[in-house]
Parts: structure tokens; C-alpha cells; sequence
């Protein structure tokens, strides 16, 4: 038997092992992105954690920031300082009640402050858009530890 006549005859299984090689390296640089950006979301996870711990607050689980605010942090950096997204943060720092009873109160300094970090970490860019709004707040130490 001529080698040949050898390589003809198995031709389909070298086409095959070729496609599976290209399909293994397709996966593999599809897994190395996912992981690398799971890396990151891991460390602004992290470093949110260490902020509102060294804020006072309850060190907060990385896991549940990591799937909420993910590698560019989703919904709190799309567009900040948009009317829209100011009013509904003032709503959200009102005195908790709702309808009639709504009213605008002092905020504490601490939540503002962990606020502001969230935007600094994930949306460095988007801090000074809001960071005018954030300081015309009314803040002091409301929250006890």
C-alpha cells in the first residue's frame, strides 16, 4: 500500500480532525474573553466592597454586585446626569413615603458618598456629570451605624 493511497483513503478523518482543531481553538479564545471580563467585573466587585466597608456599611457580597453591576455597571452608568435618571434618584432619596406624604428630606452624607463611589468605579468618565447635583444635596449624618 503507497502512502499515497493511504492519505486518500482517510482523507475525510485529517478533515475532520482539522475542523475539530479550528472549533477547539474558536472556544478556547471565546471562554479566555469571558473569563478575562469576568476577572475584571471580580475586581470592581472587590474594590466596591472595601469602599462601603471602609464607609461603615456591611461589606456587601461580591458575588451579587458582580451579576448586578457586571464589568461596566449596567443601569447606574447609562446616561447618570439624564433628567430622568436625577429624578428618580431624588425620589429614591426622599423620606420613603409615597403620594401626599412624599417629601424631600436631608440626606445621609454616607449613602451620598457610597453613591458617588459606584460611579467612580465603574464610570469614571460619567462622576462629573452628576458630581454638580450630588453636591447641592442637603447631607449630614441622619443614618446611625
Amino acid at each position: 500500500m503507497s502512502p499515497t493511497r493511504f492519505a486518500s483513503e482517510h482523507r475525510w478523518l485529517y478533515i475532520g480532525v482539522i475542523v475539530l482543531l479550528v472549533a477547539l481553538a474558536v472556544v478556547g479564545v471565546i471562554r479566555y474573553e469571558t473569563v478575562k471580563t469576568d476577572n475584571q467585573a471580580t475586581k470592581k466587585a472587590e474594590r466596591l466592597a472595601d469602599a462601603a466597608e471602609d464607609a461603615g456599611y456591611r461589606r456587601p457580597d461580591v458575588n451579587t454586585l458582580k451579576r448586578t453591576l457586571g464589568n461596566d455597571g449596567g443601569q447606574v452608568c447609562e446616561d447618570p446626569g439624564s433628567a430622568l435618571k436625577t429624578a428618580l434618584w431624588k425620589i429614591n432619596l426622599g423620606n420613603g413615603a409615597t403620594g401626599p406624604g412624599m417629601r424631600p428630606g436631608i440626606e445621609d452624607s454616607r449613602a451620598v458618598r457610597a453613591e458617588a463611589k459606584i460611579l467612580e468605579i465603574y464610570c469614571p468618565d460619567e462622576l462629573h456629570r452628576i458630581q454638580d447635583k450630588i453636591d447641592d444635596l442637603k447631607t449630614d449624618d441622619t443614618v446611625r451605624p
